[in-house]
């Protein structure tokens, strides 16, 4: 009698298993049973009963179903975790009782099934060195450096920069020793997505020029900007806000500080696989004197060797309708170097 009893309660098992298994109904008649393992970039993976692992295109699924709860996202960003069932060609539907009808979706509307978790964000960035030395007719000793960090997440991003140079030139008839260039900059920007094209920002400058007569340059902003495009080829973003503007040269005792407008736009894109070209502009003029005003605009082109080394070349252009007394309104700086991006 136990032999009876054992092998009934195997065959319920085995048919309790078959029973419950999901299924695709493709749009060629054939079907697929098995357990839906996850839908990405508009393939889906399902473990089949027979023939083992088997990814389908969403495009060829006609209907589907599963027999226990999936995680669906559709395209209007809208999402849910059910069971699904078959409906009319083209469709799927989920819920449904004696009393309530069922609720339809198109199958194409699918974005993703049962998603990989997604990465937990992490810092990147870059930094590049370059170096000049000239023996001769005349001697010369440069070194420059840039850095950059960044860190994105569905709803924020930070990013900060700095920039950094010095130089100096012997003078052949006298022998003395000539500072031609000593300068740095950093800049640090916080944004917070309301939305997946609108944010709201919180930046801040700091920068200071020896040459220029420039003690120090203090920037602090707040706005709005609009990320046109986001992609791995090409970025676009443009901004408006105001700025709190401060301003101290070494040889005025007064100082400058002011209100401006904040307007500018970033931009990158990949020229081919590996060169990248990179420009942004901020413009700041003075509430109350428009023609008060300072701007500052950097372009530039990296070539990855490898994955993590690479050869930048940038200018740094900036213009201060205001200098100080004895320096000029237009100021140029050029980096060549090497650099390795983590």
């Amino acid at each position: 009698m136990w032999y009876r009893i054992l092998i009934a309660l195997v065959c319920l098992m085995l048919f309790a298993q078959s029973s419950q298994a999901d299924e695709l109904v493709l749009k060629n008649g054939d079907r697929l049973t098995g357990k839906i393992q996850h839908l990405v970039d508009g393939k889906l993976t399902i473990k089949a009963d027979v023939a083992g692992t088997v990814t389908v295109d969403l495009s060829n699924i006609r209907t589907l179903s599963s027999d226990a709860p999936i995680e669906v996202n559709l395209k209007d960003e809208t999402g849910f975790t059910q069971k699904v069932s078959s409906a009319e060609p083209g469709r799927f539907a989920i819920g449904g009782s004696e009393s309530t009808k069922a609720q339809e979706f198109a199958v194409a509307d699918i974005v993703s099934i049962n998603p990989p978790p997604k990465p937990i964000p992490k810092w990147t960035g870059d930094i590049a060195i370059g170096v000049t030395s000239t023996h001769g007719n005349t001697k010369t000793e440069m070194i420059s450096a840039n850095a950059n960090f960044a860190k994105r997440t569905e709803k924020d991003r930070t990013t900060i920069s700095t920039d950094y140079a010095k130089g100096e030139q012997e003078d052949p008839d006298t022998g003395e020793t000539v500072t031609i260039e000593d300068w740095w900059r950093a800049k640090g920007k916080y944004d917070y997505f309301f939305s997946k094209k609108m944010y709201g920002y919180v930046d801040g400058r700091y920068e200071k020029d020896a040459v220029a007569e420039l003690d120090r340059r203090t920037i602090i902003g707040i706005g709005g900007g609009y990320q046109w495009i986001e992609s791995e080829n090409m970025n676009f973003s443009s901004e408006f806000g105001l700025a709190s503007l401060y301003e101290k040269y070494d040889n005025q005792t007064d100082s400058n500080s002011e209100i401006s407008l904040q307007v500018g736009y970033n931009f990158d894109k990949k020229l081919r696989k590996n060169i990248k070209l990179v420009h942004d502009l901020t413009y700041y003029p003075a509430i109350d004197k428009f023609s008060d005003y300072y701007l500052t605009t950097t372009g530039g082109v990296r070539a990855d060797f490898t994955e993590t080394f690479f050869a930048t070349a940038k200018a740094i252009l900036n213009y201060d309708a205001t200098p100080a007394i004895g320096a000029h309104k237009t100021d140029v700086k050029y980096f060549f170097g090497l650099g390795y991006r983590f």
